[in-house]
């Protein structure tokens, strides 16, 4: 997917550019930039298991609820916050490659059959760059 891509790149630029300080910058409701970026590798590190669950098992993965991904970011920001912030966003940019490669490679016929559309956004374009927007406004870039 094309805007996977194209988000992944912005990331990559982002890591490469960002200071330390950068990355521990503070963003709304506690975050710093470095959680941010993990907050995103967690949503896509999630799409990869449900696809390898989903593709090994024949497991639809359960649809998302909004209360659901309230609980779950306010839970993992925590252990997100506490991750050195060059490690967490190194890490932020490696599950983004690995998850554009698994959506990459899901076969036409998956897609058709499975209506993966339903259960799990693949565009992980939208989630990144509404983030990515969000940490250049707070770095001024």
């Amino acid at each position: 997917m094309r805007g996977n891509d194209a988000t992944r790149a912005r990331l990559a630029e982002l890591v490469a550019r960002a200071s330390d300080v950068d990355l521990g910058r503070p963003m709304p409701d506690g975050w710093t930039v470095a959680a941010v970026l993990l907050h995103c590798a967690f949503w896509d590190e999630r799409i990869v298991v449900l696809l390898d669950r989903w593709q090994r098992e024949g497991v639809r993965p359960p649809l998302e609820e909004e209360d659901d991904v309230r609980w779950i970011n306010d839970s993992a920001k925590p252990l997100m916050l506490a991750m050195p912030p060059r490690r967490a966003a190194e890490l932020a940019l490696e599950i983004a490659e690995r998850s554009d490669r698994a959506v990459a490679a899901l076969s036409e016929e998956f897609l058709t059959t499975n209506t993966v559309s339903e259960y799990l956004n693949l565009s992980r374009a939208d989630h990144r760059s509404e983030h990515l927007d969000d940490i250049e406004r707070v770095l001024g870039t």
